[in-house]
């Protein structure tokens, strides 16, 4: 899926000012340059990109990405090579090496075995490895889709299954464990299975749509133009019509396939890439990317088009084309730098989700998001918070921007309607965090195929591979594990909690191997249950119909990060910093806690003390008692031992909110601390009889005895000796005692001289 080369230049990000982008690549890449490579392969289930010689296979693991990812190697026979892939288990190879053959190699004893297509009639489109129950091999073939089980002993395959079926080419993502197949004149027809780790679901057949250039014009469908890309657990399948010059969107459900409704596109080639569940769809002639978040359904894309950057590379003009001329071996050589500076160059492949393979160069990219340059292209403030508060793959990042753009929008005095949205955002996927425990998990920013004995499990790597064949077994450019040249796509996504949706908590429905009629209901082909809890929280977000969603292992392991902002960090990045520059208007101020204060309410969200301190603060400055006293007496400032100590703070002006507060330490139980206000406020004696009542005994007597000898009172001093003798045993034998009672005889002696 590579585009022409740009013969325009294109900048360096962070090198040149002025360049503009919502997408780039990091420099260095993973560098693949092996002598005598036979091409690129990828192969989605393990996340491995592989490059064969004639007789050895070089891998490499691309999650987590490093461009110092170190190589494997792997010896095989020579021969003819189609498509490879690695098993689940990573035990055994296997390489298509005609139409008809497919040759297995054992890693670790070196022993071969084959599998030959018995009949003349078919031909082998292609195969996958899967996790489903008693099938660990799919052979896709023009007369349908054959499963087999591999036995360790015999070293052998047994055909466990068949399902036949006229194909012409087919689609099949790891990730959502779909395969789709094409078949009729125009390949627009197609019939869809799910195998997974719980069984295999049949999908009712569905038809494409597609525009006729003129009237008698039935223009056939290309596997180029099909991609399957899993979106906030969502399974769709994205089909490129280039006659209406549209992005068609087909949702999976068990039962049904639904047309979702169309995207524009502005090229004759499209690739598609999906980064934390954000769709990018690259207009490749027009040398743009396009940015959709199609969480809630929407069609309108995040931010102007504008093309992929190159990020961190050492020189500061870079060119964003190859010249199609060819270039001496020397020439060559020292522009090896400039090659690797190629903005969509003719060799460039898109592999879904996140990566870019560049063949020529023997080059693999990463796709990043620019969360900064997203949100600062926006100025819907509400939408850009609710985008990032969806963003796992740099929570951090994510967090950060949005605690600034909150305390941006508060400074600039933006209408208090206005920021009560922002508060309504925040707390609400604070809320929802809380409830799926997505909040404590972390922050994990890569997620890495599993390996090793469990690697068959649903809970292994989320990469989307799509093998793609013609009808005569013939490789083509996507077929996924086929060769770079004629490159193999893979296509997988993020699951991100925060964006969850469905309303079904069932598993995949577990259907016979002939099963193929509809279900009763629209309910999610693979497990979703920890995704629809969280999204059941918010019937807005829930959609009637429940999706074929990927398997449940791969969105728990997405969830381990989280971008939510608790109440602590509002007050403490955002309200504490501010009320400190907004000194000379609290009244704004206070109308912004109080939405906040209103949201939180509405989640049942608990709010950090300090907050109503402040609150407090703010009302006093301004003499707002009588409102100060309202908020109280309401509960609308939560009771706490920080509010009823800021109350007395406050209340040295109003006696009427000194009392609230001392009222306040009452009903919380906070004994200690009202004796202790008693005896500053002077009523020493009231607080002995509250201390007697109540049984407060951490109180110090010397605190009592000081206020009792500083009324210059004798029979106040002796009141409280004698209170403490009788309450507290052996008070007499301590220092205080001694003290205090010779002070009360002179006191005594002097009055009666």
């Amino acid at each position: 899926m590579a585009g022409k080369a740009s013969s325009s230049q294109a900048s360096v990000g962070g090198l040149v000012s002025g360049a503009l982008s919502h997408v780039f690549i990091q420099y260095p890449p993973l560098r693949c340059n092996i002598n005598e490579s036979r091409g690129f392969y990828y192969d989605d289930a393990n996340k491995l990109l592989i490059s064969p010689t004639s007789e050895q296979v070089f891998s490499w693991k691309t999650a987590p990405f490093s461009p110092l990812a170190a190589t494997t190697t792997d010896s095989i026979s020579e021969g003819p090579i189609c498509s490879i892939r690695f098993s689940l288990d990573e035990k055994l190879i296997a390489v298509q090496r005609s139409n008809i053959l497919i040759q297995f190699f054992h890693r670790e004893t070196g022993e071969t075995f084959t599998y030959r297509c018995k009949s003349e009639s078919e031909n082998i489109l292609g195969f996958f490895w899967t996790d489903c129950p008693s099938r660990d091999i799919v052979v896709v073939k023009t007369s349908g889709l054959d499963f087999f089980a591999y036995d360790y002993a015999s070293k052998s395959l047994t055909l466990v299954e068949t399902k036949k079926l006229n194909v012409s080419w087919y689609v099949y993502t790891h990730e959502s464990r779909l395969v789709i197949l094409a078949s009729g004149m125009q390949c627009k027809t197609f019939n869809g299975f799910q195998l997974s780790s719980a069984g295999i679901i049949r999908l009712p057949k569905f038809e494409m749509v597609m525009a006729r250039s003129e009237a008698n014009s039935k223009p056939v469908l290309s596997s180029e133009d099909v991609h399957i890309v899993t979106v906030y657990g969502r399974i769709y399948c994205l089909q490129v019509d280039r006659v209406a010059m549209v992005l068609h969107s087909y949702r999976f459900y068990r039962d049904a396939v639904v047309q979702q409704g169309s995207l524009p596109i502005y090229s004759n080639k499209v690739a598609v890439s999906v980064v934390d569940n954000v769709l990018l769809v690259h207009q490749v002639d027009a040398k743009v990317v396009i940015l959709y978040d199609i969480f809630a359904d929407s069609r309108a894309p995040i931010s102007a088009p504008l093309p992929v950057l190159l990020r961190g590379f050492p020189r500061s003009n870079i060119s964003t084309s190859r010249s199609s001329s060819k270039e001496s071996d020397s020439s060559e050589a020292s522009n090896t730098n400039d090659n690797e500076a190629i903005i969509y160059g003719d060799d460039w492949t898109f592999l879904v989700p996140d990566l870019i393979c560049d063949v020529a160069n023997k080059l693999l990219w990463k796709i990043h998001l620019d969360l900064e340059a997203i949100s600062a292209s926006s100025s819907e403030v509400p939408s850009v918070l609710e985008f990032l508060q969806r963003r796992k793959l740099e929570a951090n990042k994510a967090k950060e921007l949005c605690l600034a753009i909150t305390q941006t929008v508060i400074l600039e005095r933006r209408p208090v309607t206005m920021v009560a949205k922002v508060m309504d955002v925040l707390v609400a996927s604070y809320s929802l965090s809380l409830k799926t425990g997505s909040y404590f998990k972390g922050i994990k920013t890569e997620r890495t195929a599993s390996s090793g004995p469990n690697a068959s499990g649903l809970g292994q790597g989320i990469d989307v591979s799509t093998s793609r064949t013609d009808g005569h077994g013939k490789s083509i450019q996507e077929e996924s594990a086929s060769r770079v040249n004629s490159v193999s796509v893979s296509r997988h996504s993020t699951y991100s909690s925060s964006g969850t949706e469905d309303n079904s908590s069932s598993e995949p429905l577990k259907t016979s191997s002939n099963d193929n009629q509809s279900l009763a209901t629209k309910v999610d082909l693979a497990e979703s249950s920890t995704t629809e809890a969280q999204s059941s929280s918010s019937a807005s977000r829930v959609p009637s119909n429940n999706p074929l969603n990927a398997s449940v292992a791969e969105q728990q392991e997405s969830q381990l990060s989280s971008p939510a902002i608790s109440p602590d960090e509002m007050y403490k990045f955002v309200f504490a910093p501010i009320e400190e520059e907004m000194v000379g208007e609290p009244s704004y101020l206070v109308a912004i806690i109080l939405e906040f204060l209103r949201s939180a309410n509405l989640e049942k969200v608990k709010v950090h003390p300090n907050l109503y301190v402040l609150t407090i603060q703010l009302l006093a400055r301004s003499e707002r008692y009588a409102e100060l006293g309202l908020f109280i007496i309401n509960k609308i400032i939560e009771p706490s031992k920080e509010v009823a100590l800021q109350l007395l703070e406050s209340g040295r002006q109003n006696s009427q909110i000194r009392k609230l507060g001392s009222d306040m330490l009452r009903q919380l139980s906070l004994h200690h601390d009202y004796v202790l206000l008693l005896v500053q406020d002077g009523y020493y004696l009231e607080a002995l009889r509250y201390s007697r009542k109540h049984k407060v005994t951490t109180i110090r007597p010397s605190l009592f005895l000081e206020a009792a000898f500083a009324s210059n009172d004798s029979k106040h001093l002796a009141a409280v000796l004698r209170f403490f003798s009788d309450f507290l045993p052996g008070f007499q034998n301590t220092s205080d005692f001694s003290s205090y009672y010779h002070i009360l005889n002179e006191m005594n002696s002097s009055v009666a001289a």
